[in-house]
């Protein structure tokens, strides 16, 4: 059963996760920022994965505390739901079109986290999201799952349609590289190990 739910509180934010690597898709999500909420539910819905978000953060201030630990938790959460990683593709990649963008997206749960991520946004904001917000939360999750994480911006114009590639093509690399291969006997390392 590779699920995990992982709680954590702070003076800044209470966050909820409960996620099912081998769910349908099924999200339920709740952050106070709609954009961010949108975005949640496409990792959910497009990697197949149950994924249920419930944060109350200090919006009052802005969003970065909500959006950062919300990453941060995440990357918990998928680093305790795949346990040793015993069978994991390990890898996973992708291109994903969305209107005018084309996002590239590569990841390799090695257990050595690093993020290159392109960022070159025109607005300062979509919704009440702030766009420069993508690079904290993608450098959460990678961090705390012990992910490398390469998300590049092949072709786009709109950063709606930007940021919502790279929650897509993120979603489909992820699925790729916590899919189970019965012929991979332990993990798939010369190490024999997926850690640091």
């Amino acid at each position: 059963m590779r699920k995990s739910t992982i709680e954590r509180k702070t003076a800044e934010t209470q966050v909820y996760i409960a996620l099912d690597l081998d769910g349908e898709g099924k999200v339920d999500i709740e952050t106070g920022i709609g954009f961010f909420d949108h975005m949640l539910t496409h990792i959910g819905k497009h990697s197949f994965m149950n994924l249920e978000v419930k944060v109350k953060g200090d919006l009052y201030i802005d969003g970065h505390h909500t959006i950062e630990d919300t990453g941060i938790v995440l990357g918990q959460a998928i680093k305790a739901a795949l346990g040793d990683k015993t069978g994991i593709e390990r890898y996973g990649d992708r291109i994903v079109p969305m209107d005018e963008a084309l996002i590239l997206c590569a990841l390799d749960l090695s257990g050595r986290p690093y993020l290159d991520i392109d960022t070159p946004f025109t607005s300062e904001r979509v919704g009440s999201f702030e766009t420069q917000m993508v690079e904290e939360f993608f450098r959460a999750v990678a961090v705390q799952a012990g992910m490398n994480l390469h998300i590049q911006i092949l072709r786009g114009k709109n950063d709606h349609h930007i940021i919502e590639g790279m929650c897509k093509a993120f979603a489909k690399a992820l699925a790729q590289a916590v899919g189970y291969n019965p012929r991979i006997q332990g993990v798939l390392s010369t190490k024999g190990m997926l850690e640091v």
